[in-house]
């Protein structure tokens, strides 16, 4: 599993960072925040070439780069469908955004087809011989939020998405070879993870390897010595 975090920051570009974009391969992403098709042509990846995104929750950080996916996909003539995994509500909340954004989209008749399956909590479902499962977590999106694992023959990785801290995170990360993790805040916030909260529970994580990702500017500034932090562009092979 060849695993690049083409967006490490947060929703307001902390740092300089890109939002959300985790690409497994060439034809995976995990989530698509609204600055993603911007960074995957500037670390060489063809949008067309994706077709799956698995979505942890419905911010614009996480998923506001799909309108933009899609309509690059039709303008330059792709003809693979493309399948999104996300939070029941997905398939109404994206027409939505796509509207907004640019009246008429959503009703075009393209040369490929736009599928969104919804989660169901730790329920796996297979694309491309990965297995997605989605985790429910504590984050507050106007849709349930989720931590998701993906399992395949080369290597498994585990996202946090954004949460409070809940014990699911355990089940998540379990065994797999990465686990990026937010790592929002220094201190204790609400809806989000924290430095604190991380070290209580560090050492009861099993995955092999855990990468802090999504920081604020309050966090990307504190002693992070002791964590391995993410930053855009960062390939890590499983």
């Amino acid at each position: 599993m060849d695993v690049t975090v083409v967006g490490s920051g947060d929703a307001f570009g902390a740092g300089g960072r890109f939002q959300t974009c985790i690409a497994v391969g060439t034809r995976i992403l995990v989530d698509c925040g609204a600055t993603s098709l911007t960074a995957l042509r500037q670390q060489d990846f063809d949008p067309n070439e994706i077709r799956t995104v698995v979505v942890t929750h419905l911010h614009g950080d996480h998923f506001g780069g799909l309108p933009f996916l899609i309509l690059d996909g039709q303008f330059r003539r792709r003809t693979e469908d493309l399948t999104v995994f996300g939070p029941p509500g997905t398939s109404e909340r994206l027409a939505t955004a796509m509207e907004t954004l640019y009246p008429g989209s959503s009703q075009v008749q393209r040369r490929f087809q736009v599928h969104v399956v919804d989660h169901v909590d730790r329920h796996p479902q297979e694309v491309d011989d990965v297995r997605i499962t989605p985790f429910e977590v504590r984050h507050a999106s106007g849709a349930p939020a989720y931590a998701v694992q993906l399992q395949t023959s080369g290597g498994s990785l585990a996202y946090s998405g954004d949460t409070e801290w809940t014990d699911a995170l355990f089940d998540a990360a379990d065994g797999v070879d990465l686990f990026l993790c937010e790592g929002y805040s220094p201190a204790p916030i609400r809806w989000h993870l924290d430095l604190e909260a991380l070290t209580r529970h560090r050492d009861s994580f099993t995955c092999r390897k855990l990468v802090l990702t999504h920081l604020s500017q309050s966090a990307l500034t504190a002693d992070l010595s002791a964590w391995q932090v993410a930053y855009d562009g960062l390939r890590v092979l499983l």
